[in-house]
């Protein structure tokens, strides 16, 4: 019997990188309600009393900028000037212009808005075929958030971090050997209520008691978290990639989601690899599976396609990606068609994970094409 462990983080939507990625989303948000065709690259940064919102919008709707940002801000709970950051307050600068026109000649003939390379992955170690670590780690953030904001633990503040390590016996997980939980908290409230707290509301809420063998737990482990947010620690637009898609469990390409509309396929192919490598896992064709897609710029075809199932397929990963490319199509107008992604779906996305979120119903948490697949072999 072979054992090892396997680590992954979140964090909460008041986390300050978090912060960010949901401005910079409730922007494209906005915006692409009223103008689907919109080209919208928004990049935001927080720190002490300030937010910063930049980058290129080529739209034809106005579109109030700072009022948005101090929404979201409101929204995630900070508008209290205890908590060091606060969204009637703060400064909002903004500094837009236009999509460059190079850009603009490759998108506009139907080509990827940038060269890269994306991964999808899937899994068959939870319902949602997600990494466990991953997955659990989300739901402690996102709980975490829910007993602060419906007043069971009033003590808590927006900030927040979730870490969750998971024991692997012969490949499978067997049981979680160590749970990580930082919160923001009120000066007057002592370590040990925090820990009894989020050990009884948090991770009694969410991890399944049969996991819980021998388990570690820190909570606040430096002793004291008062100053959170952007005043403890300056935030930034597609700083936390890796708690966006799997948790590390399968590689990343290196571009960020947040802010991006459909034709960057930073995010759109990435969707769709996420798509593809679930319908492989849910048509029981590998219990884990690897999809990389890669483009090059105004090219609307991607350069490669390649599936790796870590030697767990039924079938040769060469002849899954020859399924995969009659079933799928990956060009970035398809994908736009195929996921529907020219509607205001982002800000929703921008906390607790864009990948196992079948709670949204967005359309790359499908597995409806798991027949073609293996009609397609």
């Amino acid at each position: 019997m072979t054992k090892n462990l396997f680590t992954s983080e979140s964090v909460t939507e008041g986390h300050p990188d978090k912060i960010c990625d949901q401005i910079s989303d409730a922007v494209l948000d906005s915006i692409i309600a009223r103008d689907p065709g919109a080209r919208v690259a928004c990049e935001t940064c927080a720190t002490t009393g300030l937010v910063l919102i930049m980058g290129e919008i080529t739209t034809n709707v106005y579109c109030d900028i700072p009022k948005i940002a101090r929404q979201v801000i409101k929204d995630i709970g900070y508008n209290n000037p205890e908590y060091g950051f606060n969204g009637d307050s703060c400064a909002v600068l903004t500094a837009i212009d236009e999509q460059s026109v190079d850009i603009a000649m490759g998108v506009e003939q139907a080509g990827a808005g940038d060269q890269g390379m994306m991964f999808g992955f899937a899994c068959d170690e939870t319902p949602e075929f997600m990494p466990l670590a991953i997955s659990l780690a989300h739901k402690l953030a996102k709980q975490m958030t829910t007993v602060r904001k419906d007043g069971t633990l009033k003590y808590m503040r927006p900030d927040g971090k979730t870490q969750v390590t998971v024991e692997y016996e012969n490949g499978k997980p067997s049981r979680i050997d160590t749970i990580v939980m930082s919160t923001q908290h009120a000066e007057e409230v002592s370590m040990d209520i925090i820990r009894e707290d989020l050990i009884k509301h948090v991770v009694g809420h969410v991890v399944p008691e049969s996991l819980l063998r021998d388990t570690r737990y820190f909570v606040n482990p430096t002793g004291r978290f008062v100053i959170g947010g952007p005043q403890g620690d300056s935030g930034l637009t597609g700083r936390k990639i890796i708690v966006d898609t799997y948790g590390g469990y399968g590689r990343h390409g290196g571009g960020c989601f947040s802010g991006k509309d459909p034709t960057k396929v930073d995010r759109s192919a990435a969707y769709m690899a996420r798509y593809a490598a679930k319908n492989i896992v849910a048509a029981g064709l590998a219990s884990k599976c690897e999809l990389q897609l890669s483009y090059a710029i105004g090219v609307a075809e991607p350069v490669s396609v390649r599936v790796d199932t870590f030697g767990t397929g039924k079938i040769d990963d060469i002849k899954l990606a020859y399924a995969v490319r009659k079933v799928f199509s990956f060009t970035p107008d398809a994908i736009i068609r195929e996921l529907d992604l020219r509607k205001p779906i982002y800000r929703q996305l921008a906390a607790y994970g864009h990948m196992g979120r079948e709670d949204l119903g967005v359309r790359w948490e499908r597995i409806d094409k798991a027949e073609d697949l293996l009609r397609a072999l």
